[in-house]
């Protein structure tokens, strides 16, 4: 238990250290005049901004926005027609797969593993990044592992097939995994989808855990509009391949902007001084 605190306690140390130290006008991403086709169908359309070091920024808009796609070239599963992606200043086209994982960790929407692995071992996969061939894990690898599951909570379900779990307890597995990667960015793509409204609101409590007490930085696509206004520090909205809204949510999100991501006119009221659109 002595090692596990420590660990907890130099990360957190390093990422207080790191959003004291990170100036607040450093984009930890940057996207660049991004534009990308399927063919004739243009999906992306000279999409710019940036991502903040130690924000949430959640991607958001209506299906066939061009959401996913974002998500895949920003994560590397696309390569862009024109324009650049930057990871602190470096084109993400530059870094081989491996150094790439080694400084962003990606949870997808889609995750499957064989039913008869565990926990504890599926999660151990995202030390393979800092691992070199034919080498066992380290120190460090064993307590980044058990540090991912004690976050996530899921450490009592160690042994246990990951299979056997409920959906919520999955993607904790899989987030944990991401954890162990040691990275200050994070990808989620629709984190929630699937789980009961209980597990999506645990899961993204989780989320914003991370980022507030260790300092990763969070990009993630919802669908939940809601949602994605109250966990979010900056929203882009998409809009048939555009950015048609990015901000703090708070200043951005109106009735307009939601007619104008969706296509619906829905009112938008304050709670506690927290913007709220009526979906009902």
């Amino acid at each position: 238990m002595q090692a596990e605190n420590k660990i907890l306690e130099d990360i957190k140390a390093v990422a207080a250290e790191t959003a004291k130290t990170a100036k607040a006008d450093k984009p930890a991403m940057e996207v660049k005049n991004l534009s990308f086709s399927y063919g004739k169908n243009k999906i992306l359309k000279d999409v710019t901004f940036q991502i903040q070091d130690g924000q949430i920024t959640t991607i958001m808009g209506a299906n066939g926005s061009g959401k996913s796609t974002l998500f895949s070239l920003m994560t590397k599963n696309l390569y862009p027609r024109k324009g650049k992606i930057f990871l602190h200043g470096k084109n993400i086209q530059n870094l081989v797969l491996k150094d790439f994982a080694r400084k962003v960790s990606i949870v997808h929407q889609y995750n499957t593993s064989s039913d008869d692995i565990t926990v504890e071992r599926l999660v151990s996969f995202g030390r393979t990044p800092h691992m070199k061939m034919m080498q066992g894990r380290s120190d460090e690898d064993e307590r980044l592992i058990q540090w991912a599951m004690e976050v996530t909570s899921i450490e009592k379900y160690r042994n246990r097939e990951a299979s056997r779990l409920s959906g919520g307890q999955r993607q904790r597995v899989w987030i944990a995994m991401a954890l162990a990667q040691n990275t200050k960015i994070l990808f989620l793509d629709e984190p929630t989808t699937y789980l009961d409204i209980r597990y999506q609101i645990e899961i993204l409590e989780l989320v914003k855990k991370l980022n507030q007490e260790f300092g990763i930085t969070i990009i993630m696509v919802l669908h939940d509009i809601n949602q994605a206004i109250y966990f979010s520090d900056k929203v882009i909205g998409l809009k048939d391949g555009l950015v048609a809204v990015q901000g703090n949510p708070q200043d951005v999100i109106s009735r307009e902007s939601i007619k104008q991501l969706y296509g619906i006119e829905l009112d938008v009221t304050q709670v506690e001084g927290k913007t709220f659109v009526l979906t009902v």
